[in-house]
């Protein structure tokens, strides 16, 4: 946008300029094209003195010898005839015809326009002066002059207005640039200000300060409006940590109670008991990850700091034999990962041993910066992958496995605090890949 602020601008101020600078110069043109004729003039109405002078005396001398003198000393073509258009001094070299203007000046009419002088031409002038007066023409003047020193002055004024006018652009490009800055300003902080907000600075605001008037009050609504939507989503957060929170004493308390209860059931009541303990398990781990969740978007303990991933991963190594299942991990000795990228690892671990079958394989790798955890469990097609992300989300062929649906939102979170990018692959043939991005590759020390 501040390419078409400029270009816009610079496209007005080079109108005004050639509005200005075109007819600048072809005014000068004019004038100095009048001065030439008026010059010109001057001189052939002197030979069309001395010509009709040497008509009524008979004699030509002295007017030839001022021809002569005068085409020598100002290079110009001269030539006199009389009425019957018969050649009677000439001096100089004439370029074109003369028939048209001898007879315009035979019929009294002297040269009142020349064609106007530029840089290009033309390179000579005629003018013709009638020798006499009314009825009593002797004769006419031609003069043939040459116009090398006003084309030159023509030629010197456009080249100033040129060259000021290049200056005047440039003065004008460098001030169009200011300009569209200083009006793009608060469009620019705005524009930083919601992709720091994207990515997660939910504290970061614009700076207003230079700009028009209308966009500072854009910015300064803008701020509002963050700061209302964070201190919403701020004590919605504190009202799920603080809930869950609450919950867990409560929870741990009727979990007590019930177990102390077990020894007074009869038989017949056992598996009733069995079934509210698993619910208040269920409710107990829901808790847990509200409370989890609640935690990494208030970026409590999701701090950055780096950790060793294959020590990580080893405290699964006795989870999975358990289970019938076999983990491998590709991951090179010494492997240094922010703490929430392992957090999001042991979350897509505790996921795979849930619902990859008996006998199904694992497999842990991080290479330039890419961690994936695949397994060839059964998988989730392109539409429930593309659900998998978002909060309480459960299978319909995994409803019977425990857990909150809560996973992989937190993944989704943890992996948002280090600048990381989580997504969901389908692996081959079957299977399920976690694919994490880390905001920068992370290699063994």
């Amino acid at each position: 946008m501040n390419s078409r602020l400029v270009v816009t601008f610079t496209t007005l101020i080079v109108f005004l300029i050639a509005a200005l600078a075109v007819p600048l110069g072809f005014a000068y043109a004019s004038h100095r094209t009048n001065r030439l004729l008026l010059d010109r003039r001057a001189d052939a109405t002197r030979f069309a003195e001395l010509a009709d002078q040497a008509a009524r005396d008979g004699d030509r001398t002295a007017l030839t010898a001022e021809v002569v003198r005068y085409a020598d000393l100002y290079g110009a073509a001269i030539r006199v005839r009389d009425r019957d258009g018969t050649i009677l001094v000439t001096a100089g070299h004439f370029d074109g015809d003369d028939q048209e203007a001898t007879r315009l000046a035979l019929s009294g009419r002297t040269t009142e326009d020349l064609p106007t002088i530029s840089p290009f031409g033309p390179s000579t002038v005629l003018l013709a002066e009638p020798a006499g007066r009314d009825a009593q023409l002797s004769g006419v003047v031609l003069l043939q002059a040459r116009t090398d020193q006003s084309r030159l002055d023509v030629s010197l004024v456009w080249g100033a207005l040129a060259l000021g006018a290049l200056i005047a652009l440039g003065y004008s490009v460098l001030a169009a640039r200011q300009l569209a800055r200083w009006i793009l300003r608060p469009v620019t902080e705005l524009d930083r200000t919601t992709r720091a907000i994207a990515e997660g600075h939910l504290d970061a605001r614009a700076h207003p300060g230079a700009g028009p008037s209308e966009l500072q009050r854009l910015e300064e609504r803008f701020n509002a409006m963050a700061d209302a939507v964070s201190g919403a989503m701020e004590r919605q957060r504190a009202f799920v940590a603080d809930a869950s929170h609450e919950l867990r004493t409560p929870l741990t308390v009727l979990g007590l109670r019930l177990e102390n209860l077990e020894p007074h059931l009869r038989a017949d009541g056992t598996t009733e008991f069995e079934e509210a303990m698993a619910e208040l398990d269920r409710l107990a781990l829901l808790v847990e990850d509200l409370l989890a969740l609640a935690r990494v978007e208030a970026g409590v303990g999701s701090e950055t700091k780096e950790i060793e991933l294959r020590p990580r991963l080893a405290v699964w190594r006795e989870v999975y034999p358990a289970k019938d299942l076999t983990l491998r991990v590709e991951v090179p000795e010494m492997s240094l990962v922010p703490e929430a990228a392992a957090r999001v690892a042991d979350i897509a671990l505790d996921n795979a041993q849930k619902f990859v079958p008996a006998g199904g394989t694992v497999t842990v790798t991080l290479s330039d910066g890419v961690l994936r955890v695949a397994d060839d469990g059964p998988g989730l097609g392109e539409e429930e992958r593309g659900d998998a992300l978002g909060r309480f989300w459960r299978s319909g062929a995994h409803a019977n496995v425990p857990g909150s649906g809560l996973g992989l939102a937190i993944a989704t979170e943890l992996a948002k605090s280090c600048g990381a990018t989580l997504s969901l692959l389908a692996a081959v043939p079957h299977g399920l890949v976690v694919e994490l991005r880390l905001a920068q590759p992370y290699t063994d020390l």
